[in-house]
């Protein structure tokens, strides 16, 4: 077995693998510090911490995560706080750096026995009609290589060789483009609030969203195009305490910015995950906007279901799984991508024509108020915002 990427859904996936016999390799264009060090979302879902403890890979998470049940808005209207562990369904986050998740998938699958390549390229995959598919890689060391495997599995991204490799009309594609951007930033900075903040300004979106007692994650909305050095770091924290509305609600507690970048929001997805002996998983298979913070979450998910497959199929000679692993993670990712798109309408104005744009505030305003006041609407937005 031959798994493309060592982020969450390529570790999970070959912790689960080893566990059960099944031989496997993880081939990772980064170095290992480089994998250990990558900045990325860290509000796990409950279902997600469920299938961390089933096998085992949780104890990291249960030692240094925290509970996380609060956000709150504000907006032009006022600012309210939803306590979503206590509606809905009640389930709540474990507020955890994918770093330090990766991390310990890491460990705990180099520690039993299990064989990762790091700073190898996949190129291409080839022959995923075949019996025994394979995958062209560079090595650390420059030279072209190949690995083969009974299947392949593509956990590298959206830009990644799996997707490179499927050939003309053998998935569809669907894309949309929010026509937003955000500029992401990680400040050494505690936390300024104790709840997930969502503020929707007439200047564009901010948020704030703690990931350690000591570092704290914002994002800035921002025109598509800019560059993540074109502002001074005051003038970052001038306009977050604007958008945020520091004023009147409290000043964010600044600190040194030492990472940004500038992210589109996209949203796509691929059907079907399959093609061949050729599997996708995790960003390979769909990418969300960061707004509804389900991608890492996805990713786990769907490491799971295809590794109950593959062990099926390999172990005890039952097919049936993978033959339905593509349908049932579509079901779960289309929803991810309806609430997702229902976050994005909730916290940005509509480009546009004046009187559209006016009508889409307008809108807004309006799901923000039912927000805040109907308890059938937040109890639907807490099953949503924690659910997978």
């Amino acid at each position: 077995m031959v798994i493309l990427g060592a982020g969450p859904a390529g570790l999970v996936l070959g912790n689960l693998l080893l566990a059960s016999g099944v031989d496997c390799v993880i081939l990772e264009r980064a170095t290992r510090t480089q994998v250990q060090a990558r900045s990325r979302a860290g509000f796990l879902a409950a279902n997600t911490v469920r299938i961390l403890d089933r096998h085992g890979l949780a104890e990291g998470l249960h030692r240094r995560g925290r509970e996380h049940t609060t956000c709150e808005f504000r907006t032009e209207d006022g600012r309210f706080r939803l306590d979503y562990g206590s509606l809905g369904r009640g389930e709540r986050h474990t507020v955890y750096p994918q770093h330090e998740l990766v991390t310990d998938l890491l460990t705990q699958y180099l520690n039993t026995g299990g064989r990762v390549r790091f700073g190898t390229e996949a190129l291409t995959v080839r022959g995923a009609d075949d019996a025994r598919p394979s995958v062209t890689v560079r090595e650390a060391d420059g030279r072209t290589g190949s690995w083969q495997g009974r299947y392949v599995v593509g956990c590298d991204g959206r830009h990644g060789a799996a997707r490179r490799s499927l050939p003309p009309g053998a998935v569809r594609r669907h894309r949309l483009d929010h026509g937003i951007s955000w500029l992401g930033l990680l400040a050494e900075a505690p936390p300024s609030l104790d709840a997930v903040g969502y503020a929707v300004h007439h200047r564009g979106f901010a948020g704030h969203m703690a990931r350690t007692p000591e570092v704290t994650r914002y994002y800035l909305q921002c025109e598509r195009g800019t560059s993540p050095d074109a502002m001074s770091d005051g003038r970052i924290w001038d306009e977050l305490a604007l958008r945020m509305r520091a004023e009147d609600y409290g000043p964010l507690r600044r600190g040194r910015i030492v990472d940004r970048t500038v992210v589109d929001l996209e949203s796509d997805v691929l059907e079907p995950l399959r093609h061949g002996a050729l599997f996708l998983a995790g960003d390979a298979a769909s990418l969300l906007s960061p707004s509804a913070a389900k991608g890492a979450n996805l990713a786990v998910l769907e490491a799971e279901i295809l590794a109950r497959a593959l062990i099926d199929d390999l172990c005890h000679g039952s097919p049936e799984g993978l033959a339905g692993y593509s349908q049932r993670c579509l079901a779960h990712i289309w929803r991810a991508q309806e609430f997702s798109q229902w976050m994005v309408r909730l916290l940005h104005g509509a480009p546009g024509p004046d009187g559209e744009s006016v009508f889409h505030d307008s809108l807004r305003r309006s799901r923000l108020a039912s927000l805040s006041t109907s308890r059938s609407c937040q109890d639907w937005f807490a099953d949503h915002y924690v659910g997978v």
